[in-house]
């Protein structure tokens, strides 16, 4: 997808009362996705181009294109990729049967699952064993649960709304178990639970949360901030679901308005009538220059004065897959430890 262009500058219109950006912290880059970004680039780095993905390495368009441009091909399947190749699982996990393709074609495969999905699939590996049905909260199609579900056929029933909840069926009450997809709203998700555990009164919980942190940390930040926001911008791609939950939590949560947008361009003059206070925000893999694309554009705009609303820090690491630890000289690499952090500083 091309970037789009901006036919005419946004226009510094008057509005009642001083402007101002309300920049939500945390936002942006988590551990999980720099990570992965990061295995990509060293791959190419090591091994040379191409080095193939299998599926978006996360899902954002202008990560993709970058890498892209550095030698990295993206294929739905495994069975894309010649026999011999190196190729990256992406961020969002894979199941068993995708592991068992790529070895069988012969490939060398880097794992870039985010080590908090790994922890959702060993979940649900360990109730599998037990003869649990779980009930796997998250979006039906979406390469993440695909993964997990591919842990353990047979045991996996998944569940995609609240409403869903009044409705799935279980061949046993009492040996009953919920995990979810790490990027959902946590109070949908909550939502969703009370509803089964209604039903199920029996229901098991995860050993610990599902959603991760970096998506349960975004959410409470752009709470804070959309209690006081006219507008708010979240900067994300349409098929990032943590990012499209930031739009549906601002909402929710006081912003009288709340768009989408994967560039600066896109941000359009008519959101901005009559608005003092603009709220922004990014989802966990989108990369902090693109934030300041946007804050460029409503500086254009009028909205000089921005005030950062920070509600947590983070500082979590997660080092590479093995075969990205050291260099070609067999010497520790100083980005063993995945690269950049500093996500959502200003």
């Amino acid at each position: 997808m091309p970037r789009p262009q901006r036919s005419e500058p946004l226009r510094d219109l008057p509005v009642d009362g001083p402007k101002r950006v309300l920049l939500a912290a945390p936002r942006g880059y988590c551990a999980g996705v720099d990570r992965a970004v990061v295995a990509v680039e060293k791959a190419l780095d090591r091994f040379g181009a191409p080095v193939y993905v299998r599926k978006q390495i996360v899902h954002n368009i202008h990560v993709v294109t970058e890498l892209e441009a550095k030698g990295a091909i993206f294929v739905d399947e495994v069975d894309e990729v010649p026999e011999g190749a190196h190729v990256v699982f992406s961020a969002h996990g894979v199941s068993p049967a995708v592991v068992d393709a790529a070895s069988a074609r012969g490939l060398n495969a880097i794992d870039a699952t985010c080590p908090l999905v790994t922890k959702v699939h060993r979940e649900a590996v360990r109730f599998a064993r037990d003869d649990y049905e779980i009930l796997l909260i998250g979006h039906e199609g979406h390469e993440e649960v695909e993964g997990t579900a591919g842990e353990a056929p047979g045991h996996v029933t998944i569940v995609n709304s609240p409403d869903e909840a009044d409705t799935v069926q279980v061949k046993d009450p009492s040996k009953v178990v919920w995990l979810s997809q790490t990027t959902l709203s946590v109070d949908e998700t909550m939502e969703t639970v009370n509803r089964l555990r209604a039903r199920f009164p029996e229901l098991h919980n995860p050993p610990s949360d599902d959603i991760c942190y970096a998506t349960q940390n975004r959410q409470v930040a752009i709470k804070k901030v959309a209690a006081q926001a006219d507008l708010v911008i979240v900067v994300g791609s349409a098929n990032s679901s943590n990012s499209v939950r930031l739009v549906e939590v601002a909402l929710e949560h006081g912003a009288k308005a709340a768009y989408r947008v994967d560039y600066a361009e896109e941000v359009k003059q008519e959101w901005l009538d009559g608005v003092g206070t603009v709220g922004v925000t990014s989802g966990a893999s989108v990369p902090e220059v693109l934030v300041q694309e946007v804050l460029a554009q409503l500086s254009v705009a009028g909205y000089k004065d921005v005030e950062q609303v920070r509600t947590a820090e983070e500082d979590l690491m997660f080092s590479l897959p093995k075969e990205l630890r050291q260099d070609a000289a067999g010497q520790r690499d100083a980005r063993a430890l995945g690269g950049r952090t500093t996500a959502g500083e200003a």
